[in-house]
């Protein structure tokens, strides 16, 4: 089997219309011949928005919006037995040319993976920090209650900026947009889905490297992701989301003594979500004046 009839794409869309089709037809651009969308927003949303580009992908409708993990987890399950490489990624990415075969090859250089993540740029041109550490006890609290207000603050710094070892891996990648062996999918039963939204991608990380399934990234390999197209649809839904499920991923890779503390970051979290609350209820007043006065 060649290499491209063993790998397909699975793509969850939420009513991003012309988004999901540039993501679909830069994929197809660069050798992804097989392409599943999990459709879980408005029914027939995704085949509106992708008109003829919709022909040859597969449309999986969920009914529902069951959240990115589990959207994914239905799109894997679809695809044939005889793939063996599948690409996870957001309806809001560009791929740039030659990218997928450079994420290939070095899965295929590197046995010990499952994972493997590109570089992420914005819409912008900047790179995106896409690559992060797991965040230590200080370092998550530090950043969760300054992340809002200090974006530069060490605590955040450390977080977000993870640079690769010197073989290449790291602790975990975006779920924007990453390559998974389906073998490696299988083994760790696909993504949590008690994670609606956020921190899936790295509860899928984190368990892969428990499992002895290293995680690593292909700086060759580019992809432009155009952020928070969700998240600006549905701000206070997704403030929740989030807060929710580091909540979780806390309870999940917190272990031996340091499970004390939990109480103490659900504390933490409570603060920065009632925080993440106001801040938003703001841009969205802001928003509505800056409406009305260009109106």
């Amino acid at each position: 089997m060649s290499k491209s009839n063993s790998l397909a794409a699975v793509v969850v869309d939420y009513n991003t219309g012309p988004l999901l089709r540039d993501a679909v037809t830069t994929l197809h651009a660069d050798g992804v011949a097989r392409i599943v969308v999990v459709e879980n927003g408005t029914r027939e949303s995704a085949q509106r928005a992708l008109g003829e580009v919709a022909t040859g992908v597969d449309i999986v409708a969920t009914g529902e919006n069951l959240g990115f993990g589990a959207g994914v987890n239905r799109g894997v399950a679809s695809l044939d037995p005889g793939i063996a490489f599948v690409i996870v990624a957001n309806p809001d990415v560009r791929v740039h040319s030659g990218a997928v075969a450079a994420l290939i090859a070095v899965l295929e250089d590197h046995p010990e993976w499952g994972i493997v993540g590109p570089t992420i740029l914005t819409e912008e041109g900047t790179i995106y920090p896409s690559v992060r550490r797991f965040p230590n006890p200080l370092d998550a609290a530090g950043h969760a209650l300054f992340g809002l207000i200090v974006p530069g603050n060490k605590f955040t710094q450390r977080y977000r900026s993870a640079a690769p070892r010197s073989d290449g891996g790291v602790d975990w990648v975006s779920g924007a947009f990453f390559v998974i062996r389906r073998s490696a999918f299988e083994t760790l039963g696909g993504f949590d889905e008690s994670y609606f939204m956020f921190a899936e991608d790295m509860d899928l990380c984190w368990r892969a490297h428990e499992a002895g399934i290293g995680v690593g990234v292909a700086p060759s390999a580019v992809i432009t992701h155009v952020e928070g197209v969700t998240r600006r649809a549905h701000p206070f839904k997704m403030v929740f989301a989030h807060h929710r499920s580091a909540l979780r991923f806390a309870n999940v890779s917190t272990q031996g003594p340091a499970r004390v503390a939990l109480p103490l970051a659900s504390v933490v979290l409570g603060v920065r979500l009632l925080a993440s609350l106001i801040l938003t209820g703001v841009e969205q007043l802001r928003g509505r004046g800056q409406k009305r006065s260009d109106s």
